[in-house]
């Protein structure tokens, strides 16, 4: 069932100039100013820790594999937070909201779901490298090679890329009603389905899977991972060994946890469900506050980058003494 006044996608060369109203916090007016403050330095925050472990990672001679995938994924939270952010903050100042073209709005959701779904599948790599770091130890340089790494890195990226095309374009290819008022800051995938003229199920369906390919299966991969690792751990008769062998392994379940959790409670959920006041607000925490997470976690939990990162402001004093 069509709702009424819906606009035929027929006429490409329309859809393709048709613009969006991103409504953004214009029910927020007393709360713009401390939002966008807090946010801001979270922002500013946020790029400084990534940035800082990317550059300490890359200026590291010798990279262990743990920390080639740290770089990627702090790559990645910079890419994450960039096309998402700066928008946000924009709709914290504009009053009645911004627009944003059909092609900005579907580019914006595609790199949103692209680069969400390379962390899915980065953890992945991450829990394979820490299930052969502890159940392999003697093989773990010859199976964990700079050029399998690589190979794994790419491999998330292109994972990412393509899911995330696919949602887009099944998204994009609805027939949306004329009032094209996203209430959100940015082109989520709820908040643009919210749109779509059709009360059909169907429609539902792409989300779904992209949920399947990029959360279930990811997730269950991960447990298997640690399902072994704890197998592993019970023949370990050291608890000191125990105990470091789980402390490196601490950070990596942190941050899947908090990514999979955000992520799960976002949108493996009924159209029916989706409430934008509550989503805009989850949202606004998902989008710039987990970010700002990851390079704390695991710049207090994990040894490694801790001395890069240390090894990295000695030379930086050393330069400037000089």
């Amino acid at each position: 069932m069509r709702c009424e006044g819906c606009m035929e996608r027929d006429n490409k060369s329309t859809d393709a100039t048709m613009d969006f109203l991103l409504l953004g916090f214009s029910d927020l007016l007393c709360l713009r100013v401390p939002l966008f403050l807090v946010f801001f330095i979270v922002h500013l925050a946020t790029l400084a820790g990534n940035g800082m472990i990317f550059m300490a990672v890359v200026t590291e001679p010798s990279r262990p594999p743990m920390l080639f995938f740290l770089c990627q994924l702090s790559v990645i939270e910079l890419c994450y937070t960039l096309v998402i952010v700066p928008r946000a903050l924009i709709s914290l100042i504009v009053v009645d909201g911004s627009t944003i073209s059909f092609i900005g709005c579907a580019a914006q959701m595609h790199l949103f779901v692209s680069l969400g779904g390379a962390e899915c599948f980065l953890l992945v790599a991450m829990s394979y490298d820490r299930y052969v770091a502890i159940c392999q130890p003697l093989r773990y340089l010859a199976v964990m090679s700079e050029g399998f790494c690589l190979r794994l890195a790419v491999a998330c990226c292109l994972g990412g890329f393509a899911v995330g095309l696919g949602l887009t374009v099944s998204v994009f290819r609805l027939p949306f009603c004329q009032s094209h008022r996203i209430n959100h800051f940015f082109c989520d995938v709820p908040a643009v389905l919210y749109l779509a003229c059709t009360q059909s199920y169907s429609l539902e369906l792409p989300l779904l899977a992209a949920c399947v390919l990029l959360l279930l299966l990811p997730f269950l991969l991960i447990l298997t991972s640690y399902v072994c690792i704890a197998a592993a751990l019970l023949h370990v008769t050291s608890i000191v060994g125990r105990g470091k062998a789980f402390s490196t392994c601490v950070s990596h379940l942190a941050i899947t946890l908090l990514h999979y959790g955000s992520a799960t409670f976002m949108y493996v959920r009924p159209k029916s469900s989706y409430s934008p006041a509550r989503d805009k607000m989850v949202s606004l925490v998902y989008t710039n506050i987990t970010p700002l997470l990851y390079p704390l976690i695991y710049s207090l939990r994990n040894k490694e980058i801790r001395g890069v990162l240390r090894k990295m402001l000695r030379r930086k004093k050393i330069a400037q003494l000089n």
